[in-house]
């Protein structure tokens, strides 16, 4: 029978499925993204109370806060749509989502009410996580449970696109407002422009979904009395269901999310901040990297029908960690040789008390490093500098040697706001001319710049992330039985990919930092996916032939 349903073609009913909950959710991404494309401008906004890196630091952690409390909305709608249904529930995310991106375009800033607006910024945000905590699982879930069988990660590949998409296009609305009335005015009000067209694109979202049906098998489930009245309890309070969150979690969607996020977001950063690339150039290359590999997406999903999900998720954990080490460096080669030379040719020496050096991990944004050591190595990590760290006697404070030239560190413990800033722009001048004269470029020159092999890298960066990506919401819909399987998709998922890939950038600069390394950060999706491929090929068994109203 499996066989017969799967060789038939897509109906009418089931393409608008798929395009309504694929279309709504582009745009959820979308409103997502657009905030962490702008925090630079949205720090001198919102956060203008405090000195430029603070307010960025406070930027970046109102961007976190998005991605911590998913798995929160996971829990709350996932409850919800376990309960009274699928359509509905992610009705009203994408309304909390649409209205709340909308709001930011209109937000007065700090200069107009002070401290009222990061912190009604910062609400928004929390906001906005929670929906798309909601909105995945519903879209996922109620996709899968309108394909047939044979058809499952076809179907729902296309919403594993979504996220790609709405990177893509918050890139291209932000490009193009750019373009159009210049970066002054862009700085000044046209930011806003991104986040206020948004409600245009909430309005179609919410004019579709509410033509939808429910899902069959929700509606049947309902019409015979047989949903759950606590899919909390079920879905975590039982050991047999928690199981197999625990390993959806760390035996697929942990290392699916840092290669999701080394792909896409971490290579966005490696090529701004780390290789000095100006920002168009990168966000151009990023963008058409996604144009090219994102039908990769349905051809996975499409591929996980014949061959199983299991293979292709763990094989692409597999590439990814055997592989990135080469990738960045060849990225290196091809987008900064000047960078590439200057850190074989001139060795940059810290020379710290060991005991004032910490790990510079930060992920609230709140916590201040103010020792010499600690200091020297975020500003060095900053340049793209690479160096080792040499022990010095207790109570020293820190020198970098470059070259033949030595700059001595200061230790901010104890200083005034004022004489901090004093003795860090002093600071940051003389190590920057010592930088400048060892050869460091300040950004990467576009003439030495190898455009089609960086393409090329970053279009593997993002098949990697189609082969973990394009059939994980099948086989997670496929892992847990109809009357809770919004609420124990959806953390799973969340965890994943709000905590291990939202983290991501943070730690990996810590690493950068710790070690003096450019390539550093990259050991922690590397251990993440090659801890996934190894649990998940011991522990998670194949779904693609499960029938996913067996145990209803």
């Amino acid at each position: 029978m499996a066989t017969v349903t799967a060789a038939r073609g897509m109906t009418a009913e089931e393409r608008k499925v798929i395009f309504a909950s694929s279309l709504g959710t582009v745009f959820e991404w979308y409103d997502f993204y657009l905030y962490g494309s702008l925090a630079a401008i949205i720090a001198k906004q919102f956060f203008a109370g405090t000195d430029p890196n603070t307010a960025f630091i406070f930027a970046l952690l109102a961007f976190a806060a998005g991605f911590i409390v998913r798995p929160f909305g996971a829990l709350v709608f996932g409850r919800l749509g376990d309960m009274i249904g699928r359509k509905y529930t992610f009705l009203v995310t994408i309304l909390i989502m649409g209205l709340s991106t909308f709001i930011v375009g209109l937000l007065p800033t700090y200069a107009s009410i002070g401290i009222a607006a990061p912190i009604i910024l910062i609400s928004l945000r929390i906001l906005q996580g929670l929906a798309l905590g909601g909105e995945y699982g519903g879209a996922a879930t109620y996709v899968a449970e309108h394909a047939p069988d044979g058809k499952r990660g076809a179907y729902t590949a296309w919403i594993q696109t979504t996220a790609t998409l709405g990177l893509f296009l918050s890139l291209m609305v932000i490009l193009g407002t750019r373009t159009a009335v210049g970066e002054t005015a862009f700085a000044e009000w046209g930011w806003r422009v991104p986040f206020l067209i948004s409600v245009f694109l909430l309005a179609i979202s919410v004019w579709i979904r509410l033509a939808m049906n429910e899902s069959p098998a929700f509606a049947k489930m309902k019409a015979e009395g047989r949903t759950s009245k606590a899919p909390l309890s079920e879905a975590f309070g039982q050991w047999g269901n928690l199981k197999i969150v625990i390993l959806a979690l760390i035996g697929l969607t942990a290392g699916q999310a840092v290669v999701w996020y080394t792909g896409q977001f971490y290579a966005l950063f490696f090529l701004t901040q780390t290789l000095k690339v100006d920002g168009s150039t990168a966000n151009l290359l990023i963008a058409a990297s996604l144009v090219i590999g994102t039908p990769f997406f349905i051809v996975f999903g499409s591929l996980s029908d014949r061959i199983g999900r299991k293979l292709i998720i763990l094989g692409g954990c597999l590439l990814a960690a055997l592989t990135y080490f080469p990738i960045f460096s060849a990225l290196t080669h091809y987008a900064n040789p000047a960078l590439e030379t200057a850190i074989k040719n001139s060795p940059v020496v810290v020379t710290a008390d060991p005991a004032k050096c910490q790990f510079l991990f930060n992920p609230t944004g709140t916590k201040t490093f103010t020792s010499s050591c600690d200091i020297s190595r975020t500003v060095l990590a900053q340049s793209s500098v690479s160096y080792t760290t040499v022990d010095a006697p207790a109570g020293s404070i820190a020198s970098i040697k470059i070259g033949d030239k030595v700059i001595q560190g200061y230790d901010a413990t104890g200083l005034s706001k004022d004489e901090a800033a004093a003795k860090d722009k002093a600071f940051k001048k003389d190590l920057g001319d010592a930088i400048k004269a060892a050869g460091y470029p300040s950004k990467a020159d576009p003439a030495q710049m190898n455009k089609p092999m960086v393409l090329l890298l970053l279009t593997i960066l993002v098949l990697y992330v189609t082969m973990v990506y394009g059939p994980i919401a099948a086989m997670l819909v496929e892992m847990f039985p109809t009357r809770i399987r919004y609420t124990s998709m959806s953390l799973p998922y969340h965890i994943g990919n709000g905590w291990f890939g939202g983290l991501l950038p943070t730690t990996a600069f810590a690493l950068v930092a710790y070690k003096g390394d450019i390539y550093y950060g990259l050991w922690y999706p590397i251990i993440i996916a090659l801890a996934t491929f190894v649990i998940g090929m011991l522990f998670i068994r194949e779904t693609k032939d499960r029938n996913i109203y067996a145990n209803d």
